[in-house]
């Protein structure tokens, strides 16, 4: 949902507080249009990520619930740019989206991000996002790192106007940060209340 990591997927180079860069697509524009959608199902943190420590986080398009998000308009080679990065793979390929614009889901690999879901449409044109191949109960669940928890808070603030304490309480119930993170835990790592809704 934070617009500047995204840039970093889009043109390249390592997110702030990130231990790692990204490739960067073969176009670096920035997206047509970015709107905020609420996608049937949750969001849960597991196993370890490379770029922020602790969990990463999933989707779960199955399980009751909605999680808020944020939607840009892509081409085709920059969603599959990004998918790319996310699987370990070199950018440089269109995706065969074929499969989950049929089925509504396609595995294109066992990792833990190769997985296409499409949970529906926006104004004609598929929402596609990518996600392990295995649900919530399936998960080896793992806390977020407060990094990781403060480039989602951002997300939630830029996309759907959430303020810290809002993002705090959302974040701190998901699946993986429950029972680890508490609300005010999340949020002093985000440093503590300002302003807004």
């Amino acid at each position: 949902m934070h617009a500047d990591r995204l840039a970093r997927y889009l043109r390249g180079g390592r997110p702030a507080g990130g231990a790692r860069g990204q490739h960067g697509c073969r176009d670096g524009r920035p997206p047509a249009r970015s709107v905020p959608v609420l996608l049937p199902g949750v969001l849960y943190f597991a196993l370890e990520s490379l770029v922020w420590g602790g969990g990463m986080g999933f989707y779960d398009p199955a399980r009751a619930g909605r999680m808020p998000a944020r939607a840009y308009l892509l081409t085709v080679g920059q969603f599959s740019d990004i998918a790319a990065q996310e699987m370990h793979r070199v950018p440089g390929a269109d995706l065969d989206l074929a499969g989950v614009l049929g089925g509504g889901r396609d595995r294109l690999g066992p990792g833990r991000y190769e997985t296409l879901v499409c949970p529906g449409t926006l104004d004609g044109v598929p929402v596609l996002t990518f996600t392990a191949p295995w649900g919530l109960d399936g998960a080896e669940l793992n806390a977020p790192s407060a990094a990781y928890l403060r480039v989602l808070a951002a997300g939630l603030g830029e996309a759907h106007g959430w303020g810290r304490r809002r993002a705090a309480g959302y974040l701190a119930t998901r699946p993986g940060a429950a029972g680890y993170w508490s609300a005010a835990a999340v949020l002093a790592a985000l440093g503590g209340e300002a302003p807004g809704p």
